[in-house]
């Protein structure tokens, strides 16, 4: 398995949840696809980040990702000389998702090389060349694009001790080093790191996350921030489900959350105030879906 495969699978069972509710995200995302072969952000132009949660749910979904003209706009990032971490992450995972025998073999090497330059002294990876410490959303990154390429990822081991030195007081994890309290995300992403790597996560830290459910079904970046957020749900969902945690307590409520966040325009907001849809939410949407449909 991988993170790729993890997700999607996950993101597809949201078909049984609502057949035809995945008819309407499917045209939607099909909506955000732009004619140079990109999909759109959140503005009118393509955007590759963008591009890969517009992507991975069309494939969710059972639907032909545009392929010729997608692979035009692949071509023009070349070995990602140009791109950051993040960006070259989304490259690796849009090439995965087509499938073909591009890009070639050097130019695959010289994409993870590149990749290695944000990797930081404690073994783990960061946004930014040079800093002395990684920071979890970076992991789960660096770690996808090296099994979108179907390469070995370098010292594992070193990730690891990178990944557990966020840990924080309670249970949770950090993005960065030298919080005070763990956040949704960051404990997700260490969870889903640690795990496919083969660590133990300790039932504290799953408990940890789990308690981050607020009443009304979603869960918060931070313990303290005033409203739930779709992309700190679906992560959590898809951390707690991976971990082999239950999810028959949340389901009714999240559900009904997640169900809230969608548009009748067929994609999904990111939190109850936000008035945009966007690929990257809908992906989310689906993934949470997908896992509460078990």
């Amino acid at each position: 398995m991988s993170l790729r495969l993890d997700m999607l699978r996950a993101a597809a069972r949201a078909r049984r949840l609502r057949p035809d509710a995945a008819r309407r995200i499917a045209r939607f995302l099909q909506s955000c696809a732009m004619s140079d072969g990109g999909f759109a952000g959140r503005g009118a132009a393509s955007d590759l980040y963008y591009t890969v949660f517009g992507m991975q749910g069309l494939a969710a979904l059972g639907q032909a990702l545009p392929s010729p003209a997608t692979l035009h706009y692949l071509r023009q990032f070349g070995d990602g000389a140009s791109l950051d971490l993040v960006h070259l992450a989304c490259l690796a995972r849009c090439w995965a998702l087509l499938g073909t025998d591009e890009p070639s073999p050097d130019a695959r090497a010289a994409i993870l090389k590149r990749l290695e330059t944000f990797r930081s002294p404690d073994g783990g990876y960061h946004p930014t060349p040079g800093a002395d410490r990684g920071t979890a959303y970076a992991a789960f990154l660096a770690l996808g694009a090296y099994e979108d390429f179907q390469t070995p990822l370098p010292e594992p081991a070193a990730l690891v001790r990178g990944v557990r030195a966020l840990r924080t007081g309670g249970g949770g994890y950090a993005n960065t080093p030298g919080m005070p309290q763990g956040s949704s995300p960051a404990t997700a992403a260490a969870i889903v790191v640690l795990n496919e790597l083969g660590e133990t996560v300790g039932q504290d830290v799953i408990g940890w996350l789990a308690a981050q459910m607020r009443p009304d079904g979603g869960w918060t970046a931070m313990p303290a921030a005033p409203v739930a957020d779709l992309l700190s749900t679906a992560t959590a969902v898809h951390a707690l489900a991976v971990s082999g945690a239950s999810l028959d307590e949340a389901r009714i409520a999240c559900l009904q959350f997640v169900e809230n966040l969608w548009s009748d325009e067929g994609g999904f907001r990111g939190y109850g105030f936000d008035d945009h849809l966007d690929c990257e939410y809908t992906f989310y949407g689906l993934l949470a879906l997908g896992h509460l449909a078990d």
